[in-house]
């Protein structure tokens, strides 16, 4: 119970300590644009690998045909509670369609 006490204050404090002390540091030009890119890569490569594999191979067809549909929507500006069950309706239907 405490460790759940201490791990949830620790949270509150990193993600309240962002906005807040946002304003006090001025990061350079350069330095935020590797920022923004390495967030880009870092998001990319979370959806490659829980979208690709499960354990230490490869998923199958249907679960990255189900996120390439959650991306496009995604790209599009879809509302969010559509791409997600786009997306796990297509996963879904291949999956009865035993394209695995």
């Amino acid at each position: 119970m405490v460790a759940l006490l201490v791990l949830s204050a620790g949270t509150f404090a990193f993600r309240f300590a962002g906005p807040a002390l946002r304003a006090r540091f001025a990061f350079p030009k350069r330095a935020e644009d590797l920022l923004s890119t390495a967030a880009i890569v870092l998001l990319a490569s979370l959806v490659a690998t829980t979208g690709l594999t499960t354990g230490h191979g490869f998923s199958g067809f249907a679960r990255p045909a189900g996120v390439l549909v959650g991306g496009v929507l995604a790209v599009r500006r879809t509302p969010f509670p559509v791409v997600v069950i786009a997306a796990a309706a297509t996963t879904a239907i291949l999956r009865l369609l035993h394209v695995s």
